[in-house]
């Protein structure tokens, strides 16, 4: 299974042009009550919120107040994907935020915020936690915001790790098996999927 595909898609929050609305966007409040699915009980209420306007401009729907962002579902996506994460880990974030909106795409994307990383441009974090909350289409209550059956992804960055280093396989060999994604460089993280 390509797990770079889906994460470049839950990281980075951007609608694609090819990609078609399946529904109406649900209101900032809906939103937020489905973003903050991904964070931990005791950041919820003061997380920072990313979602999508009327319009499906990529927006800050509610302000923070603690050490949390957390990114809404994109509207034009298939399925339910809501991500939260320690602010820390905001300027990695938002730079591929802003080269997917420049058309960057995939592995050249991807290089391109490594060398900015090395280069000092973008701070990265020793360490930082994503948490993806996701399920299908059909478990999702866009009247409440409630999400059955969701499961969880955990992505612990950890720059420049190896599996040497860590210990950890560069693929799963059985569900729930942590694994080491992009081993080597800034952005290598651990990787925790059902």
């Amino acid at each position: 299974m390509k797990y770079f595909t889906f994460l470049s898609l839950i990281l980075l929050a951007i609608p694609s042009q090819a990609q078609e609305k399946k529904a109406e966007i649900p209101t900032a409040e809906i939103q937020i009550k489905t973003a903050l699915l991904a964070a931990p009980d005791d950041k919820k209420e003061g997380a920072k919120v990313y979602g999508y306007d009327n319009n499906g401009n990529f927006v800050t729907l509610r302000k923070g107040t603690n050490d949390y962002v957390c990114i809404a579902d994109n509207p034009k996506n298939n399925g339910i994907s809501v991500a939260c994460y320690p602010d820390k880990l905001e300027a990695f974030m938002a730079r591929g935020r802003e080269l997917s909106a420049a058309g960057e795409k995939g592995q050249e994307r991807q290089e391109m915020r490594d060398k900015e990383i090395t280069a000092g441009k973008i701070k990265m974090p020793k360490e930082g936690m994503l948490l993806i909350y996701y399920g299908k289409q059909e478990g999702y209550n866009p009247a409440t915001g409630e999400l059955a059956d969701g499961k969880f992804r955990y992505v612990i960055y950890t720059p420049n790790a190896t599996t040497e280093s860590t210990g950890l396989p560069d693929k799963p060999y059985a569900p729930g098996m942590p694994w080491l994604m992009d081993p080597g460089t800034p952005r290598a993280h651990i990787m925790i999927t059902p």
